[in-house]
């Protein structure tokens, strides 16, 4: 039964990211099910991928990862998702030229997954090349017109591209498909502050507070729209209960240029190093 507790460990790794899920709920689930699919079947590729999902993106320990996903490929080179994933561990530990290529190699093999084509968008925004990062998340939409982590991923890029008009409506329609993530939100959010619209930020940040008086939402929604309307002081204050909460979303402090006036201050430093360090495998720091 290797295969169910694999997708058992894929869905619980991702549901943090894709569904607002509590990590510190679903990490020793997700780990569990990683744990018991390996056992069942050592030597399948779907296993070496979820165990190395699980280190990616719950115990952060992105070498492990790497490793994983590369054993998976050794045991079948046509399983897609782990040449994906092998991206965006290369991705976080900013390995841009081995990112950009293992994800094509993903692209390659199941073309018209929407996925590949959004997560090669988002490999493309951490090497800042934003304009590949549109038309991936453009070839995304055109596969599943009602994917939202296409137009989740259009946004972050046209905010980059200094294109406020588009980047809103694109998250727009990521917030109405999905359900009411907090990404889309949260973005949204961040992008009304720098364009000087304080009051439409302050509005969806009382949003987020009112969803986050019934179910989870994570910290670092907050702290991104704090960070746009310059709230620096508030912002660490909700990344240091992103910490405490085990928010996966802290992995794209790395990466991710709207940080990027935050990265002098070495309260944002250390905060970084707290989280990362073990993903290098040496305790290096990763800023």
């Amino acid at each position: 039964y290797a295969l169910p507790w694999s997708g058992l460990a894929d869905a619980y790794t991702s549901s943090p990211i894709s569904a607002d899920a509590p990590p510190l709920q679903v990490w020793p689930k997700a780990r569990d099910a990683a744990q018991r699919a390996v056992q069942a079947a050592p030597e399948m590729a779907e296993t070496q991928t979820s165990s190395g999902f699980v280190k990616l993106w719950l115990d952060w320990k992105w070498v492990e990862a790497e490793a994983a996903f590369r054993k998976a490929i050794d045991l079948n080179p046509s399983y897609g998702l782990a040449h994906r994933l092998l991206g965006i561990v290369q991705m976080h530990l900013r390995k841009h030229q081995e990112s950009v290529a293992a994800i094509a190699r993903a692209r390659e093999i199941d073309p018209l997954n929407a996925g590949h084509h959004a997560l090669s968008s988002q490999v493309a925004f951490a090497a800042g090349d934003y304009p590949a990062a549109v038309r991936f998340s453009q070839q995304a939409i055109s596969i599943d017109p009602q994917f939202w982590i296409g137009y989740m991923q259009m946004g972050q890029a046209y905010e980059r591209l200094d294109q406020p008009d588009l980047a809103l409506e694109a998250l727009t329609s990521a917030g109405r498909l999905s359900g009411g993530n907090s990404k889309p939100i949260a973005l949204r959010g961040y992008v009304l502050a720098r364009q000087g619209d304080t009051q439409a930020a302050l509005d969806l940040l009382r949003l987020l507070q009112t969803v986050a008086s019934e179910k989870f939402v994570p910290p670092y929604a907050f702290a991104l729209v704090l960070e746009g309307l310059g709230e620096r002081d508030r912002a660490l204050q909700f990344l240091e209960r992103a910490l405490e909460a085990h928010d996966v979303h802290l992995a794209f402090l790395v990466f991710d240029p709207k940080w990027d006036p935050l990265r002098p201050d070495p309260r944002f430093t250390a905060l970084v190093d707290r989280c990362f360090s073990a993903a290098t495998a040496r305790g290096e720091p990763v800023l």
